[in-house]
């Protein structure tokens, strides 16, 4: 077969303790999927399901020393999140059958251009230009699911300069992962290579140039990356 451009180098994150790389297909994004931060964004989590956004392959990026601060906003948040790997595809997956499909999972950051995010939703367009931005999800080596201590317990947190900004559990998602991925597996068929970003708590906001985030799930993974000049 023969392209007429250069086909693009294959988007991909690294597996901790290895040299492999898995394979970056699709990025979904659940929104709002912990109660406090779903009020803090003035949303009643009692009555919403779980939606999906997406970001483009290409966003995820090693976690590993800066990342360019983004153009065209002037407020850029941090969530911090679960982000589960999809080594075997699937549709229509009970929630029971969900760790079948799952290789591994680690800590990201889904960076959001929150004036861009809020302005499109005023407006009701997509989010795309708030959250599907040039390395908005910087993310930690990938962590082989034998290893995973759980998917459904352990604290998340996140540091921004060393305060804590974000401290939640996992037992905190208003969708666990078992469940929004079944529900997700309903409208497509998910597939290997697909990275599923769970939500993040309470306590997201923005950071500057120069600022320097921390964060991890205990006993799965950590990472730090630095907000660098403008891109």
């Amino acid at each position: 077969m023969n392209y007429v451009l250069p086909p693009p180098e294959q988007a991909a994150i690294a597996v901790r303790g290895t040299d492999d790389l898995f394979p970056v297909r699709r990025i979904f994004c659940v929104g709002r999927n912990y109660a406090a931060h779903a009020r803090e964004m003035g949303r009643d989590p009692d009555r919403e399901p779980p939606f999906f956004f997406t970001k483009p392959a290409d966003a995820a990026v090693p976690a590993v020393g800066a990342i360019p601060y983004p153009p065209e906003t002037e407020n850029l948040h941090y969530e911090a999140e679960l982000v589960v790997a999809i080594g075997t595809g699937g549709r229509d997956i009970p929630p029971e059958r969900v760790a079948d499909h799952i290789w591994g999972a680690t800590i990201g950051l889904d960076m959001t251009r929150r004036d861009l995010q809020l302005a499109a939703r005023d407006l009701g367009r997509p989010w795309d230009w708030g959250k599907a931005f040039d390395n908005s999800a910087p993310l930690a080596p990938l962590v082989p699911l034998a290893e995973v201590p759980s998917l459904t317990e352990g604290r998340i947190w996140l540091k921004v300069n060393g305060e804590l900004r974000q401290d939640a559990d996992l037992a905190d998602l208003i969708w666990p992962v078992a469940e929004h991925i079944s529900i997700l597996s309903r409208s497509m068929a998910i597939a290997p290579g697909d990275l599923v970003m769970t939500g993040t708590p309470a306590g997201v906001g923005a950071v500057v140039p120069g600022d320097v985030i921390a964060a991890g799930i205990d006993g799965l993974a950590e990472m730090e990356v630095t907000i660098g000049p403008q891109a």
